[in-house]
Parts: C-alpha cells; sequence; structure tokens
C-alpha cells in the first residue's frame, strides 16, 4: 500500500518526536527502517514535495529490447540469411557489443514473419513410425502382405 505525502510527512514527524526511538515507532507503524529512512532523506532534500510519490520516467518496460535493438536484429538477419538465430546472436554480441540471446533473436524474427512456424505433424508422424507399436506393425505387414482394412 503506497501511503499518499502526508502520510509520509505525519510518520516522519512522529519517529523524529518519538521519546521510545525509531527502531520501536517504526516497528508498531509497521514500516522497515529503510523505507523510513529513504523517505527521510527526501524530505532533508526536497522538502515535502520529495515526499510525493514520483511517476515512472520511462513507460518501457526494464526487461523489454529496445526498437532500435530489435531493427538491428532483423537488419543482420536479413543481410546474413544463411545464419540460425544461435549464429545471430553471437554475430551482434561480438561485433556490435549488444548482448541478446539466441532466443530473443528467434521470438523478434518470428515476430516480424521472418521464421516461418514449426511443422509440428512431421513430428508426430515421425515419433509414430519409431514407436514400438507402429515399428511391429510395419514389420508384421512387410512380412506377411496382406489386404488390410483399416
Amino acid at each position: 500500500m503506497r501511503l499518499s505525502a502526508s502520510e509520509k510527512y505525519e510518520i516522519i514527524q512522529e519517529v523524529t518526536t518519538s521519546e521510545i526511538g525509531v527502531k520501536r515507532t517504526l516497528k508498531s507503524f509497521g514500516i522497515a527502517r529503510s523505507t523510513f529512512y529513504k523517505w527521510y532523506q527526501k524530505y532533508l532534500e526536497n522538502g515535502y514535495d520529495g515526499l510525493e510519490t514520483s511517476k515512472r520516467t520511462s513507460k518501457r518496460q526494464w526487461n523489454s529490447i529496445p526498437e532500435e535493438q530489435k531493427d538491428l536484429v532483423v537488419e543482420i538477419a536479413l543481410e546474413h540469411t544463411e545464419l540460425s538465430s544461435r549464429e545471430l546472436a553471437h554475430k551482434i554480441t561480438d561485433e556490435q557489443g549488444v548482448f541478446i540471446s539466441e532466443s530473443s533473436v528467434y521470438r523478434i524474427l518470428k515476430q516480424r514473419d521472418l521464421i516461418p512456424a514449426p511443422n509440428h505433424f512431421d513430428f508426430v508422424e515421425h515419433s509414430m513410425l519409431y514407436s514400438k507399436i507402429f515399428r511391429f506393425i510395419f514389420l508384421v505387414i512387410l512380412q506377411n502382405p496382406v489386404d488390410i482394412c483399416f
């Protein structure tokens, strides 16, 4: 729960004038000492206005990749179409000095429709061919060729 500037100011006044000590007073309010001292430092530096909750300066999420880096990935991928996403990630890290994971490279290229969706049916058919049951059926059919209707 965020406190307003006036509530923070009241707590600062209460703590600084308390006779029972900072630790016990903050414990009664349920506020960590580190939080109080951050508020107190802001109050000392900027007065009452320093206690106002500040807005974020950037709307970008902390772990999102900037558009400039995404454009760089696409540009290098179009120049070097023979490279995999792993090789592209290494190339960008080594030559551009920008660390980007191979999964991020893959995700960026997939979002820009530069990587086709994988064909999952081939995998299913391949795994079915090599399962014990189907291997047995194919061996029986190959050794005894008869008309079998399913």
